[in-house]
């Protein structure tokens, strides 16, 4: 009876664990549109969920194929089962393991266009064979938008610079290959440049640059021009003119005018000083004069 109950529970612990496990469903979540730029790279989001459980990635086994020919592949780790004109162009950036599909194209060319679908497989450990637990998501492909030329990189700036003070400037570009980020230039010199890269979602990423620097009045309606240099040294300049509002000196006014106030005063004070030393010396000689009118007037007298 013992054995009974035992066996028993281990028989509901075990259903547990299918229940659990087949819980899952065949499922992946696929950008359906995404731009790709000729001669360049293109990466396309990809997750999945299987009825596996957790597997780790020599478990599983991603394809990406054509979705009108589940044997036509643009990607698959024999490389002789790969379509010759992507062999070499494709590989798996993330882990399947964590359920990351994501497929990295490089050299894009422009019939890249797809419709592209991810197939995963659970294989065996023992020969690397697939089990028959497999299934290709072609509800959920991608179709790649051709762009011939690079797109162009947004300035962003304030209207006018003043002289001697920071002026801040930045640039970005959206791309669709992380792996390979555009590279942001300036045609002018500074080491205060600051380069950021953000995931925006659906595909897209932004790479920006910011450049801080300080205008001097020589700059006044120069070109600043940014560069963005996308994997395959394709590139796409942005230029705009730069107007610098002078900071007006006034010291040609303000010198001669200090100094002549300061010569006026001098010689006001100096006239000043003469005065009442010129005053005192006249009184004295007139009380002197005074005087010896008063003595010779009491001479004549006697």
């Amino acid at each position: 009876m013992a054995k009974q109950k035992i066996m028993m529970g281990f028989c509901l612990l075990f259903a547990a664990i299918c229940s659990s496990v087949s819980s899952d469903e065949w499922k992946a979540t696929v950008v359906k549109r995404i731009d790709a730029l000729v001669g360049s790279c293109v990466v396309v989001p990809c997750s999945f969920s299987h009825t596996g459980g957790n597997l780790p990635s020599s478990r599983l086994r991603g394809i990406w194929h054509e979705k009108n020919d589940k044997k036509s592949n643009i990607y698959q780790e024999d490389n002789t089962l790969i379509k010759d004109s992507f062999k070499g162009r494709t590989r798996l950036v993330g882990e399947l393991g964590k359920n990351n599909c994501t497929l990295e194209i490089t050299e894009v060319k422009d019939h890249d266009n797809g419709p592209f679908c991810f197939r995963a497989e659970l294989v065996l450990t023992e020969n690397n064979d697939p089990t028959k637990d497999k299934y290709s998501f072609v509800e959920d492909c991608v179709e790649l938008y051709m762009l011939t030329e690079p797109p162009k990189p947004t300035v962003i700036k304030p209207k006018t610079a003043t002289q001697g003070e920071a002026y801040t400037v930045t640039c970005s570009v959206i791309h669709t290959c992380p792996t390979h980020v555009p590279k942001l230039t300036w045609n002018m010199d500074s080491t205060k440049v600051i380069v950021h890269h953000k995931d925006i979602k659906h595909g897209n990423w932004e790479t920006q640059s910011i450049l801080t620097f300080i205008p001097e009045e020589k700059d006044d309606n120069s070109e600043i021009t940014c560069t963005a240099e996308f994997n395959g040294v394709l590139k796409s300049p942005e230029t705009f003119t730069l107007h610098v509002k002078r900071v007006e000196n006034y010291n040609h006014i303000i010198i001669p005018s200090v100094v002549g106030i300061g010569t006026t005063v001098a010689f006001v004070l100096v006239c000043i000083f003469m005065t009442k030393k010129y005053k005192k010396r006249i009184e004295e000689l007139q009380s002197r004069d005074g005087s010896m009118w008063n003595r010779l007037s009491r001479m004549s007298r006697r």
